[in-house]
């Protein structure tokens, strides 16, 4: 008989691709992970995975079981909900995943007036790329997600919450320092600096850029805004700023200007997104109001006029 433990495990080993990894994510040892595995492809009566050094690949059998199974877990975590959403407007647990690109400067405000307005509420944070959110937020493993909208995805719901600006950060002698309003088609390939592939951020700056053939790019990616800030203060190159990030006070950096584009200025949407089967949709319609209030309060000086340096 298959058991729900059987499913997770298997899940969880058909997200990652490698068995040590998913005992870890599971919180067992990787021989009990791989023992329920074994269990379940017996039941199923054919082999689910293609064991090898470099990880596990699912074979035919294993993708049309993993993509039941995941719809499986999303329905046992919805009937679990149905608790929280016959109690109190967000209270209990509730997962959390949120885009490297908004977490620090979201996280920090939101988390203060989830405690202070909700406090029967346990937030569980993670933070991972856009692709390996909505993976785990379909999978059940997640209940909302914040995140650059739209994600277009059937199976969830979304709430647009804010528009977020961008601007653009550059050194305080280079000649964009000066330049307002700030220009994209100005914008060289060999001086704009990036977050690395994966990040939805990356492909947004691209789109202001548009001008800008992704192949002629300098050969960097960087995993975080500390990183790119560093390297345009010392003269390395320019790079795009959401407007939330300076709101948070991220850029009080002398070496630093930050100008607004020309109007219309570009910007992304950050909204909330959960899967429409889930029974709490009154505690996302609470959750997003937060994010937007977090989104808007501002630690530092006001967002920038054209021109006006951080």
């Amino acid at each position: 008989m298959i058991s729900f433990k059987q499913l997770r495990y298997f899940d969880l080993l058909a997200t990652i691709g490698h068995f040590g990894k998913a005992a870890d994510r599971a919180g067992v040892t990787q021989p009990a992970l791989s023992m329920q595995i074994r269990a379940l492809e017996k039941s199923l009566g054919g082999p689910l995975v293609e064991r090898g050094a470099a990880g596990a690949r699912l074979t035919v059998l294993g993708e049309q079981v993993a993509a039941r199974a995941a719809k499986v877990l999303a329905g046992v975590r919805d009937i679990e909900e149905l608790a929280f959403a016959n109690g109190g407007t967000l209270s209990g647990t509730l997962r959390l995943g949120i885009i490297p690109s908004i977490a620090p400067f979201l996280l920090p405000s939101l988390l203060g007036l989830a405690t202070e307005r909700f406090p029967d509420l346990r937030l569980s944070i993670r933070e991972t790329i856009t692709g390996t959110l909505v993976d785990e937020i379909t999978a059940g493993e997640l209940d909302a997600i914040v995140a650059s909208l739209p994600l277009d995805h059937e199976d969830l719901e979304e709430a647009a919450v804010v528009e977020d600006r961008f601007l653009l950060a550059a050194p305080a002698h280079s000649p964009h320092a000066e330049r307002s309003p700030a220009m994209a088609d100005l914008i060289s390939a060999d001086e704009l600096l990036l977050l690395e592939d994966g990040h939805c951020l990356r492909d947004q700056a691209l789109a202001v850029c548009h001008a800008i053939d992704p192949a002629r790019l300098r050969g960097f990616g960087a995993t975080s805004f500390p990183t790119l800030l560093q390297l345009v203060a010392a003269g390395h190159g320019l790079t795009l700023l959401p407007e939330i990030a300076v709101n948070a006070g991220v850029v009080n950096d002398p070496r630093l200007r930050v100008n607004r584009f020309a109007k219309p200025e570009p910007s992304r949407m950050i909204g909330l997104a959960w899967r429409r089967s889930s029974p709490r949709s009154r505690d996302f319609a609470a959750l997003a109001g937060l994010v937007g209030e977090a989104a808007t309060a501002k630690t530092a000086t006001e967002p920038l006029s054209p021109g006006e340096a951080a």
